[in-house]
C-alpha cells in the first residue's frame, strides 16, 4: 500500500521515488544537500524572484557602503590638500542680529579681515612657516592666439607655496617684493600653461588677464581636481595686485575672506591658534573669549565632516538592512507556501523513516540554499553597480573589501533566521496527516 502511495503521489519527482527507500537516518551532508537544492530548482521562477530581493538587499550594502566610503575618501582629499599643520582663520558674520559665532556683532553687520590684518600677523606670528591668503575672481585670459574665458586668478602672498605645500614645476613663485611692489607677474597652472602656450615654453611670455599684461615667471607642478576645484585651471599673482586691479570684483576692496597660517609643526598648533587669537583680538578689540573671528585647524574640519558622513552612514546602512529584511521575508513566505505544496511529501519521508530534524534540515538547507545564492548574485550586482555608479553617478565611490564578506554573511543569516519557522512547521507535520493531503 505504501509503495502504492509512492507512485501515485503528486510529487513529480523521481528523486523521491529513488531516494525514499534510503535510511534517511544516515542521510549524508552531501545527500541532504542535494535534496534540498533539488527542492530549490523544482520551480525556477518562483526561486529566482524569492532571491531577488536578497540580490537586491546584499547589493544595496555594497554599494552604499562603497558611496560612503567614497565621500570619506574625498573629504580627506580635500582636506589633506589645504596643506600640512594648516589653521584657517574666518571671519563671523550676522544678519538680522542672530550671530554667525561668539562676537558676532550687531544687525546687518559682516565682519572681515582686511589685507592689513594678514600682514601684521605675518609680521608679528611666532613658530610659523608663513601666513598667506587666497582672493579669487574670475577673468577672462588671452595669451598668444588663445582667448580663455571664465579663468579662476588667485591673489596669494609669497608664504603661499610654504603655506599650502605646492611647488613650482617651472621658473620660480614671486617674492615679498614683488608682492609689496604690486608687480604684474603670474605663475600659471599646469593646465593653463598647456591650453595657452602648448609646447612653446611660457616663462617670459606675456598674458593679458582682463585688461592688465603680466608676465609669466612660473608654471605650477600639476596638480589635479580636488573637490570641485580644478588647481591646474588657476593663475597665481600676487594678492596686493588682485586688490589693486581687481578691488571691484567678488568681495570687494582689501577684504579678506580668510587668512592661511602654517604652524611650523603640530606640536605648535595649539600655541600658534592662541597668538593669533591674542593678535586679532587686540588689533579689534574685542574679548578674546568671544572673538568675532574664528580660528580652526584641519582636524575641526576632519571632525565636523566625519559626524556628518557617519550619520550618512548610518542612513545607508539602515536602507540596506531593511532590502534584506524584505528579502527575508519573501523567502519565508515562500518557503511556508513550499510546505503546504508539499505536505504530502514530507509525510512519506516521514513514513520511510525520516525523523522530524531532519525534514527540518532539508526545509532549512533550502532556505539557506536561496539566500545563499541571491548573496553570490548579489555580490555581483553590487561590485558591477559600485563601478558603474561611481563612474555615472556623479559620486565617487570606493569599495570596501570587508563589505563583501559582510553582505554574503548577512544574506546566510537572513536565510537561516527566516528559514527556521517555514522548517519547524514542515517537522512538525503529523505524517497521518500528511498522507491522507491530496
Amino acid at each position: 500500500m505504501l509503495q502504492d502511495s509512492i507512485r501515485s503521489a503528486p510529487l513529480g519527482r523521481q528523486t523521491l521515488e529513488d531516494e525514499s527507500f534510503k535510511d534517511l537516518h544516515g542521510m549524508t551532508a552531501s545527500n541532504s544537500f542535494r535534496v534540498a537544492w533539488e527542492g530549490v530548482m523544482l520551480n525556477k521562477l518562483r526561486s529566482f524572484l524569492t532571491t531577488l530581493g536578497i540580490i537586491i538587499g546584499v547589493a544595496a550594502v555594497i554599494i552604499m557602503l562603497a558611496v560612503s566610503a567614497g565621500a570619506e575618501a574625498e573629504i580627506e582629499d580635500q582636506i589633506s590638500g589645504l596643506g600640512a599643520n594648516l589653521i584657517m582663520v574666518t571671519p563671523f558674520r550676522s544678519f538680522g542680529g542672530v550671530r554667525g559665532g561668539p562676537g558676532g556683532g550687531g544687525p546687518g553687520n559682516i565682519t572681515t579681515f582686511t589685507y592689513d590684518e594678514v600682514l601684521f600677523l605675518s609680521q608679528n606670528l611666532r613658530n610659523v612657516s608663513g601666513v598667506s591668503l587666497e582672493q579669487s575672481t574670475t577673468q577672462n585670459v588671452k595669451g598668444g592666439s588663445t582667448t580663455m574665458t571664465g579663468v579662476s586668478i588667485v591673489g596669494v602672498t609669497a608664504d603661499f607655496l610654504e603655506v599650502r605645500d605646492y611647488e613650482v614645476a617651472q621658473g620660480r613663485f614671486f617674492t615679498s617684493a614683488e608682492n609689496d611692489a604690486t608687480q604684474r607677474v603670474a605663475i600659471l597652472g599646469a593646465g593653463i600653461a598647456a591650453d595657452i602656450f602648448d609646447t612653446i615654453n611660457p616663462i617670459g611670455q606675456q598674458v593679458r588677464i582682463g585688461s592688465s599684461r603680466f608676465t609669466v615667471i612660473g608654471v605650477m607642478a600639476e596638480q589635479g581636481v580636488v573637490g570641485a576645484t580644478d588647481n591646474d585651471g588657476r593663475i597665481y599673482i600676487p594678492a596686493s595686485v588682485v586688490f589693486k586691479k581687481f578691488g571691484g570684483t567678488g568681495f570687494g576692496g582689501n577684504r579678506v575672506r580668510m587668512i592661511l597660517v602654517k604652524a611650523e609643526s603640530g606640536d605648535a598648533l595649539e600655541g600658534v591658534m592662541g597668538q593669533i587669537t591674542a593678535l586679532l583680538a587686540g588689533r579689534r578689540n574685542v574679548d578674546p573669549a568671544e572673538p568675532n573671528f574664528g580660528v580652526r585647524t584641519q582636524q575641526d574640519i576632519v571632525d565636523a565632516r566625519s559626524s556628518t558622513t557617519a550619520a550618512f552612514r548610518s542612513l545607508l546602512a539602515w536602507v540596506a538592512a531593511v532590502s534584506l529584511v524584505v528579502g527575508g521575508i519573501g523567502i519565508m513566505n515562500i518557503m511556508l507556501v513550499s510546505v503546504t505544496e508539499r505536505t504530502r511529501e514530507i509525510g512519506l519521508r516521514q513514513a520511510l523513516g525520516a525523523r522530524p530534524r531532519d525534514v527540518q534540515r532539508q526545509f532549512l538547507l533550502e532556505a539557506v540554499m536561496l539566500s545563499l545564492v541571491g548573496g553570490l548574485a548579489g555580490l555581483l550586482v553590487g561590485v558591477g553597480g559600485s563601478f558603474v555608479f561611481g563612474e555615472l553617478g556623479g559620486m565617487r565611490t570606493e569599495l570596501v573589501p570587508l563589505s563583501l564578506p559582510l553582505a554574503f554573511g548577512a544574506s546566510a543569516a537572513v536565510g537561516i533566521f527566516f528559514g527556521y519557522y517555514p522548517a519547524t512547521q514542515a517537522a512538525q507535520l503529523d505524517p497521518i496527516v500528511a498522507l491522507r493531503r491530496e
